[in-house]
Formats: structure tokens, C-alpha cells, sequence
């Protein structure tokens, strides 16, 4: 069974935090790893101020292929269930990756990061070069190639659009996504997951409440890049099932 499976990066970052799967992708299986506007070098783009706007865009970029699975990780994942909930028969099926959404207006790094002045230190400490032996440790505990973590922060520097997704993905926009029910969905969540914790999956439930739900054992928030063959075999394994109905 043939996939073709479009990726969405999470904040700060941009398709490069695929490079290291496309390579371990199955044959029979398209990976396409897009970068959205105001992300990595791509401009941002003024007349996007709705998550929905980034979401539409985000269908522009695969408007030539017919209903393809949509992998969404992150902030990327929230756009994904953004537009699995109001445009459905574009796509196959959608994999939820760490999507945010859950229990916004009460965990603490949201309301950190609820001020232009606090986001624009946050980036600029993850883009800073003396720190990073610590922060490879920290993002990355199972190891990366060293090459991909440099890429990693350095997108953070680039990234025009970090701070306006904590002002776009925010409660009210969660509470008004309609559920998913015309399309397969699959909710996939490393158990060690640090940054967004697997526990979060049941409220996201809510929006796609027949979604099959994913723990794999092992996984911090980006096994793109710390295990990219693993990642690549479960992704397609995803795909293939979602595409067979």
C-alpha cells in the first residue's frame, strides 16, 4: 500500500527537522516535509493571523497531491488538527504528533511565554551558541549528530513567527475546533516526552475523539532527529494502515 505523507515542523523550526528520516522512508511511501511561513528562511507572512491562515497555506502546499496523510508535530500538529477539522476531504488521514492544545490556559510555559518581551529571550537563549553543550543534553538526551543539532538551534535565530503562535494556538481557539470524525486519525506521543507529556493526549482526544492513540517507549519530544530510522518505519507503518482504511 502507497502513502504519501506531508510533514509539518514544530515552533522554531522548519522541514529540516525531517532530513534525517527521508532517507530511512520506505519505498511506496512519499515523505514531503514542508516549511510554513515566518519559519527557517521562508518569510513571514503579514496577511496569516489566524491559525485557520496558516492552515489554508499549509493546504496550498500539497494542492497537487490527492488526499495525502498529514503528520503534524508540535505547533505543527496543531495547524494539522486545525485543518482536519474544518477541511477533511483533503486529506487521508492525520498523525498527531505532540500536538499543542491541551490545558492551555493553565500549564505554566504558556503563561511564561505570554509576553512579545519573554518570548524574544526565550528564542534568542535557544539560538545561543555558548550554552549548547547543555542544551544537546537537554534536548536531545538519547544523542543527535551534532551537524543536525546546530541546525536545530539555529533555526530558533531565523524563526519570525515563534512568538505569534502562543498568541494564535490558545484556548479559545482549541475549544472552537469541531471534532474529527470523517477522517482516520492517529494521536502518537513519546512516553518520555519532556516538552509536551504524553498525558496531554486525553483532552486532545476530545478533537479527535475515534483516534487511535500511539505511546512509544523511548521517545522524547523529537525521535526525528534522535531516531530517525525508527521514526521513519513507524510514520510509514502509520500511513499505510490510515490510507487502508
Amino acid at each position: 500500500m502507497s502513502a504519501a505523507v506531508v510533514a509539518v515542523h514544530g515552533n522554531g523550526g522548519g522541514a529540516s527537522r525531517y532530513e534525517l528520516v527521508h532517507p530511512h522512508v520506505p519505498d511506496g511511501v512519499e515523505l514531503r516535509a514542508v516549511t510554513l511561513p515566518g519559519f527557517s528562511t521562508t518569510p513571514r507572512d503579514p496577511d496569516l493571523t489566524t491559525l485557520a491562515d496558516y492552515a489554508d497555506r499549509l493546504a496550498a502546499m500539497f494542492d497537487d497531491l490527492e488526499r495525502p496523510v498529514l503528520l503534524g508535530h508540535g505547533i505543527g500538529g496543531s495547524i494539522a488538527l486545525d485543518l482536519a477539522s474544518r477541511r477533511p476531504e483533503l486529506l487521508g488521514g492525520v498523525i498527531l504528533h505532540s500536538p499543542v492544545g491541551a490545558s492551555l490556559d493553565t500549564r505554566l510555559f504558556p503563561r511564561i511565554m505570554s509576553t512579545p518581551a519573554v518570548r524574544s529571550l526565550v528564542k534568542r537563549a535557544i539560538a545561543a551558541r555558548p550554552p549548547r553543550p547543555l542544551y544537546r543534553r537537554v534536548f536531545f538526551p538519547h544523542g543527535a549528530p551534532r551537524d543536525a543539532t546546530d541546525r536545530f538551534f539555529d533555526e530558533y535565530r531565523r524563526c519570525e513567527a515563534f512568538g505569534d503562535m502562543f498568541d494564535l494556538i490558545d484556548r479559545p481557539w482549541f475549544d472552537g475546533i469541531e471534532p474529527v470524525h470523517d477522517i482516520p486519525a492517529v494521536l502518537l506521543w513519546g512516553t518520555e516526552d519532556r516538552v509536551l507529556r504524553s498525558g496531554q493526549s486525553d483532552e486532545i482526544r476530545s478533537k479527535v475523539p475515534e483516534a487511535e492513540v500511539i505511546l512509544r517507549d523511548g521517545w522524547d519530544h523529537f525521535p526525528m532527529i534522535e531516531h530517525p530510522e525508527e521514526y521513519a518505519r513507524e510514520i510509514a507503518a502509520i500511513a499505510r494502515r490510515l490510507v487502508a482504511g
